[in-house]
């Protein structure tokens, strides 16, 4: 990964929301981690990452709404985990956090990392949430700290 400047962001020190959803909690305390780990590599300090919490993925999107108005934050990064049941309840549940989020970040013109795991089983999660697939928390991180600087030079007209 390009080294992403975190450290200042149009002159002032640069801070970032993980948001993250309560429902799978083991899963997604792992994805919290990643996230958190990805901006910490990137240059973030920890007093630079707030963390809030939210019942579930479907609430993710009024949360990152508020987060993203507030005009503190650089980049939001949020983080759940989604698991195929015997209802179709997995498919909305999915379908309106990607979709609100994508909302969220456009209105906003906030860059907002997407890292809800949507998998039919809770083997699947734990192997995108750190285990041999990586960590999606990570891999979100690293897209909203890539967006954040693309947005920062679209700007300026410096592309």
């Amino acid at each position: 990964m390009a080294r992403i400047r975190t450290v200042r962001s149009r002159g002032r020190r640069a801070r970032y929301c993980v948001l993250a959803s309560r429902f799978n909690r083991p899963i997604v305390d792992r994805l919290v981690e990643g996230a958190r780990g990805a901006l910490r590599k990137a240059g973030a300090r920890g007093s630079d990452i707030d963390l809030v919490w939210v019942p579930g993925a479907f609430e993710l999107p009024l949360a990152a709404q508020e987060v993203a108005r507030s005009g503190a934050y650089r980049a939001l990064v949020c983080v759940g985990a989604v698991i195929r049941g015997e209802t179709p309840h997995f498919d909305f549940v999915a379908a309106e956090a990607a979709r609100g989020l994508a909302e969220v970040s456009r209105r906003e013109r906030l860059p907002v990392g997407f890292g809800v795991l949507t998998t039919d089983t809770p083997e699947q999660a734990v192997a995108r949430a750190g285990g041999p697939h990586g960590n999606r928390g990570a891999d979100a991180a690293a897209a909203a700290l890539e967006m954040a600087e693309v947005m920062e030079r679209l700007s300026t007209s410096d592309f």
